[in-house]
């Protein structure tokens, strides 16, 4: 049985929504997701401020659901916290491994690491590179990769039986669909690699985000609020799931990170460490206490945005306009499924 859409008891007036709607374009310290700047509306609610923040080739029922997360975080609020400190790891993006240094020195003290690879037009050796960097740095870190779908099975095999000789914590992704993830994790126990297998872009822009699990293709599921369409879906995924959870992040504001907060805290278990230090990779943010973190962990709090970087990193007008229309048609998309 698929998951409940996602939940509202209501959904404000567009005009509401147009009137409490702020745009910003913010610099990014790196390259992530091909991007340098990254593009989000924010929307002040009666319980706080939601973030909007479906990436530009996203489509519009898609991007409903993460409209649906930031009406649930700005006018309906989180659930009860069962826990007010959030263990997150560290996000090293697929840089050169002589950046790594400099990438992880941003995080401060982690216990974790998250590694991209598998990036168009790198290398397995590249790969290799950038993870025995952060070895070499953390030697007692939990290291995970992600390679949001970009190997296919015979590259995944081969690259994570490489890659396994500095004891992999997970493989987020290896290859794109869930039969592959299958076959990956199927291979990989023959040959007696002992890397798990956890889903994210399976779990998140599926149709039925139960699929994986019910196929057995994944060890554990990564999770996040606005792909998800808010806490409260979320949360029901996991349950009906049964699998071990990691709660991350879409390189969101410290706005859109309180939200993955609200849900790694309402999880009845919380057994990795999550990856919503992403705030980490931005050179601005819309609050002047941003949500990063301290000692490897985030003390949950809530975030109000600052009417004066609101103002400085203003989104263009057209770019304004084009998320306000989206915002509309994200809005009729989401009325369809309540």
């Amino acid at each position: 049985m698929p998951p409940r859409a996602p939940s509202l008891s209501g959904v404000p007036p567009v005009e509401g929504l147009l009137e409490a709607a702020r745009v910003v374009t913010l610099p990014m310290r790196v390259k992530f997701r091909g991007i340098l700047e990254r593009e989000t509306l924010l929307l002040r609610g009666p319980a706080g401020w939601g973030e909007f923040g479906a990436f530009p080739e996203y489509g519009d029922a898609e991007a409903s659901r993460w409209l649906a997360s930031a009406i649930e975080a700005g006018w309906h609020g989180f659930p009860e916290p069962l826990r007010t400190s959030i263990p997150v790891n560290a996000t090293v993006p697929a840089v050169p491994a002589v950046q790594v240094p400099e990438i992880l020195a941003r995080f401060g003290r982690v216990d974790a690491v998250k590694i991209k690879v598998a990036e168009r037009g790198q290398s397995l050796d590249d790969d290799a590179a950038r993870v025995a960097a952060v070895r070499a740095a953390l030697p007692g870190a939990a290291i995970r990769v992600d390679a949001n779908g970009g190997w296919n099975v015979s590259e995944a095999v081969e690259a994570l039986t490489r890659l396994a000789g500095v004891e992999l914590e997970y493989a987020e992704q290896p290859v794109p669909d869930i039969d592959g993830l299958a076959e990956v994790r199927r291979q990989l126990r023959s040959r007696g690699v002992p890397v798990l297998i956890a889903a994210d872009e399976s779990v998140r822009k599926e149709d039925d985000p139960l699929k994986v699990a019910r196929a057995g293709a994944a060890d554990l599921i990564v999770v996040k609020v606005a792909p998800l369409g808010g806490v409260r879906r979320a949360l029901d995924i996991v349950a009906q799931a049964g699998m071990p959870a990691v709660v991350s992040s879409a390189l969101d504001t410290s706005v859109g990170i309180r939200a993955g907060l609200a849900l790694a805290a309402a999880l009845p278990e919380l057994p990795y460490a999550c990856g919503l230090g992403t705030v980490s990779l931005l050179a601005a943010d819309v609050t002047m206490d941003p949500l990063v973190a301290d000692d490897g962990a985030i003390r949950l709090r809530d975030v109000v945005a600052d009417e004066g970087l609101l103002e400085q990193y203003a989104a263009s007008s057209e770019r304004k306009e084009w998320w306000l229309a989206r915002l509309r048609r994200a809005r009729a998309e989401l009325l369809t499924v309540l």
